[in-house]
């Protein structure tokens, strides 16, 4: 079925005047381009051809002149499309502004369309079915345009006079053509090629430096990390505005800042235990003493609360020393 057609099917390949020719022939009208079928009312009046009856003429405008009314008359073609089950996309949007190539192609689908249903037209009378639309019955009633004698007529002059340049210039644009030596297109196409490759693998390298950045920052953003030195120095560095390495100075100098701050501080802690048992020492003297004294005391308490037996070892313990004063 032509709804199924591809952009290189030879329907696509019909030209200008054989599709005009198809148009006015079929409705009996005088278009002398395709774009001038951009209201859609002719198309309605096609696809009508084809399938009597099954398009209301009486909702087509032929003198739709501005994009709403066209409009109106595309929502008409889409109803029947729907009805005759046709899955063909309708681009409004395009076909409204009249541009000669969305037209073209559009006409060449649906004479294709046309041509697949009945291979041509059995009985239609366009003009009675034109006779209820708005603007219908003016339509077949513009003369052709008389443009196709005139330039009929002319053309025979300025071919005779163009027919001594042309022969004159041949030999010259064949001497230019044949002294310009063809451009080496495979070079080209290796370049090409090798720029391709060299931009894939930038932007993978892009991308995966990217992802990494992007993941040092959201450790920074953790809680309890972002008042870290480290980290500001870090973050100094990830928002530098500026390329010219000043971010990764400033980042050094708080580093630097903050550990002079930190030993500062260390050492202004530290001395105090020291001082204070120096003073400690000087301003008690005799503690010490009284210490030793007191455990010296302690100790010959001890000795003399001792039994015989555990002051002085057993004459076994000394015989299995080995001592040399055990007599036997």
């Amino acid at each position: 079925m032509a709804t199924k057609i591809g952009m290189m099917d030879a329907a696509y390949f019909v030209g200008r005047s054989e599709i005009l020719a198809w148009i006015n022939s079929t409705l009996q009208l005088n278009l002398s381009k395709v774009e001038e079928a951009c209201s859609g009312a002719v198309h309605c009046q096609l696809l009508d051809a084809v399938h009597p009856g099954m398009v209301p003429m009486h909702k087509v405008n032929f003198d739709a002149k501005s994009e709403y009314e066209m409009i109106q008359n595309y929502k008409v073609l889409q109803d029947v499309f729907n009805k005759l089950k046709i899955t063909k996309h309708i681009e409004v949007s395009k076909l409204v502004k009249g541009r000669p190539l969305d037209n073209l192609e559009f006409m060449q689908w649906l004479k294709r369309y046309c041509d697949s249903v009945n291979g041509g037209l059995v009985s239609y009378n366009p003009i009675e079915r034109r006779e209820g639309s708005k603007g219908g019955k003016e339509v077949g009633k513009k003369g052709p345009p008389a443009q196709t004698s005139a330039k009929g007529t002319a053309a025979a002059p300025k071919a005779q006079s163009h027919h001594g340049r042309r022969n004159s210039n041949s030999s010259s644009t064949l001497n230019v053509k044949a002294a310009r030596p063809p451009p080496p297109a495979p070079a080209y196409e290796e370049q090409i090629t090798e720029l391709k490759l060299s931009v894939d693998s930038l932007e993978k390298e892009r991308d995966y430096y990217f992802a990494k950045l992007r993941d040092v920052e959201l450790f920074c953003q953790s809680p309890g990390l972002e008042g870290l030195p480290v980290i500001a120095a870090i973050q100094q560095i990830l928002y530098a505005a500026d390329n010219d390495g000043s971010a990764v100075a400033e980042a050094r100098a708080m580093m630097s800042l903050n550990c002079q701050e930190e030993n500062e501080e260390a050492g202004s802690l530290s001395p105090i235990p020291e001082v204070l048992s120096s003073e400690e020492k000087m301003v008690n003297p005799d503690s010490q003493k009284r210490k030793s004294i007191r455990n010296l005391d302690v100790e010959a308490a001890g000795i003399n609360n001792l039994s015989p037996r555990q002051r002085f070892p057993d004459a076994t313990d000394v015989h299995c020393s080995g001592s040399p004063l055990m007599t036997y």
